[in-house]
């Protein structure tokens, strides 16, 4: 991206209550993903090669495993004595300390940081969704529109529409009307809560959100109808590749198993726009010679001697001879004893599954097994 001073503002605070188990310890953006990743990797890593040098990161639910993935921000070449990375959460000023209230009032109390920066332009972005874009084309188009507001859409469908924000635009993607989550949508353009703003424009909107007693102080409920009706210039960006909000139990073991598909349109093995985590220096994984291993991916540090069908493998994750693990996701550091059966199972962290044990079956459900049980989604 240009010098043209856009910084990220990255929510990251989310509890992602609807993820059940996954998020008991963790906040939803710091829950694995794919292996060896995290589900905010993909937004950081959008940053880092769209080539934006200033992000902050807003946290605020259950913050420190997050904080320790993040560090000082080397994983995404974010450790710069200029710009580079910075975490914000929330803070005890005049009136007392207290939470964010919605996700424009998490840019709102950090006004201060916005304001010493001075950024020509801001992009928002939600840390718990799984895509790759270039943000640098976004703002080429946010620019040539001179919009005030520039909203990533993405075409969902119909079935799910009434879950998003929907704009409804005129022939040159303006936005004329925006809808959150109607319950009978006139289209299926949805937003994917990524919004590129004018400072000066945004800014504005904060401060008149702010004042609103009525206000829920959300960008898509509030701060977007605004702006809208205050004929400010909004445009929809329509993106074209792989976008999953992994809300649900469901939607993150969907998300894990489209990894495995070879036409998956996320191409996580892109050289060309790799997705950066933090790496553990593990071992390499071991396949032993009793071991049968289809389409899955085996991360390191696992030792595998049985069978392992349609999933995918976290760091040190043991599988004994006999076991079978199939269309599943094994968080860190499980064990799978011999002769055990996982079919369609999620495995959270540290768990282990005792001998000729069966999980799951065949069927449309998902099965969530953690310390506090088996969950059937």
């Amino acid at each position: 991206m240009k010098q043209r001073k856009t910084v990220a503002m990255l929510l990251a605070g989310g509890q992602g209550s609807r993820l059940r188990t996954l998020t008991k310890k963790v906040a939803k953006p710091a829950v694995p993903f794919g292996g060896k990743y995290r589900i905010i990797d993909f937004a950081l890593s959008n940053c880092t090669n769209s080539n934006i040098r200033e992000i902050a990161i807003l946290t605020q639910y259950k913050p420190l495993l997050l904080n320790e993935h993040l560090g000082i921000g080397s994983a995404w070449d974010y450790d710069k004595n200029n710009g580079g990375l910075r975490i914000l959460s929330p803070f005890t000023g005049e009136e007392g300390g207290r939470w964010f209230t919605g996700t424009a009032n998490a840019i709102f109390e950090n006004l201060d940081y916005l304001e010493e920066v001075n950024p020509e332009h801001v992009l928002i972005l939600s840390g718990d969704h799984i895509y790759k874009m270039n943000y640098d084309n976004m703002l080429m188009y946010h620019e040539s529109k001179e919009a005030d507001c520039t909203i990533a859409v993405i075409e969902v469908p119909w079935e799910e529409a009434s879950r998003f924000g929907i704009l409804n635009t005129d022939d040159q993607n303006q936005v004329v009307e925006f809808d959150e989550k109607p319950e009978n949508p006139k289209n299926n353009l949805a937003s994917m809560g990524i919004y590129m703003f004018r400072w000066e424009a945004l800014r504005q909107a904060l401060l008149e959100d702010d004042k609103n007693p009525e206000s829920d102080n959300d960008f898509g409920k509030n701060v977007l109808p605004m702006m809208l009706e205050q004929g400010k210039r909004m445009f929809a960006y329509r993106f074209n590749g792989y976008w999953k909000d992994v809300g649900t139990v469901f939607s993150y073991w969907e998300a894990n198993m489209d990894l495995l598909d070879a036409d998956n349109l996320l191409h996580i093995y892109d050289d060309h726009w790799k997705i950066y985590t933090k790496s553990k220096n593990l071992p390499p994984q071991y396949i032993s010679p009793t071991a049968r291993v289809r389409n899955s991916m085996v991360n390191e540090g696992c030792y595998v001697e049985g069978e392992v069908v349609d999933s995918v493998l976290f760091d040190s994750v043991q599988i004994e001879e006999g076991a079978m693990v199939c269309e599943s996701v094994i968080l860190p550091n499980c064990v799978i004893k011999k002769g055990a059966k996982l079919r369609r199972v999620i495995l959270t962290e540290g768990m282990v599954v005792g001998e000729s044990e069966e999980i799951g079956e065949e069927g449309d459900s998902i099965y969530l097994v953690s310390e506090d049980g088996i969950l059937k989604e």
